[in-house]
């Protein structure tokens, strides 16, 4: 059991790995099908993503985000996504919670979805993830902020790719070079006066965060 429950309207760092470490993405479409699962499986009903499906059946020519607009009046989001990255093994999101174990039941639907399609793709059986994920409260006063960061920018971090050229994390939202519609990021952009003083800020905070990789309290192995 979780020692203490999440709070509502409260912001908090999430994360987890493979189990033994293993990759969980192995390609461009588990990556697809992984940021799918966070779109559909936010929201107090289940079975959007079955819906999802038939409607893609009947519609082979429609976006996902049409069928979003036709569902808009009936979602209740279950939390929102304020920053992500999805790297090869592990993933990081900042999550503000909306409801009642929000975050709880959205990151239980999204791993036990994602798994099951693993699964059946690589035919393999058992947990992917390492247990349950973990979270972190992101305290206010510019925590928020920085936390941001580090996790938009995690491919940067760990020397994968630089944030602007990584296809799987939300920075290039934030920099208003692409629109994602899985974040929610206004309350974090607004703390600067335009995006190329938050790259500013990434790009310091980004070297900080590589000469402290011991912080265990920030960084995630």
């Amino acid at each position: 059991m979780r020692k203490a429950q999440l709070a509502n309207n409260e912001y908090y760092h999430i994360y987890n790995r493979g189990v033994d470490k293993r990759e969980i993405f192995s390609g461009s479409k588990d990556y697809k099908r992984f940021l799918l699962s966070m779109l559909l499986m936010n929201d107090e009903k289940d079975g959007l993503m079955i819906r999802w499906r038939n409607f893609q059946a009947s519609h082979p020519s429609s976006s996902v985000n049409e069928f979003l607009r036709l569902n808009l009046s009936e979602r209740k989001k279950l939390v929102e996504i304020i920053a992500y990255c999805c790297n090869s093994n592990h993933y990081h999101f900042v999550l503000k919670q909306l409801r009642d174990r929000g975050i709880e039941r959205f990151m239980q639907r999204v791993a036990t979805g994602y798994t099951m399609y693993f699964n059946e793709k690589y035919h393999r059986t058992g947990s992917l993830f390492q247990g349950r994920f973990k979270s972190s409260h992101i305290k206010p006063e510019g925590s928020l902020s920085r936390l941001s960061v580090y996790v938009s920018c995690n491919s940067e971090v760990h020397k994968v790719c630089p944030a602007k050229n990584y296809p799987w994390c939300s920075f290039l939202h934030h920099i208003g070079k692409r629109r994602d519609d899985l974040v929610r990021d206004e309350e974090f952009r607004g703390e600067f006066r335009n995006a190329g003083e938050l790259e500013e800020y990434a790009k310091e905070n980004i070297a900080d965060f590589r000469e402290r990789k011991q912080d265990l309290d920030i960084f995630f192995e």
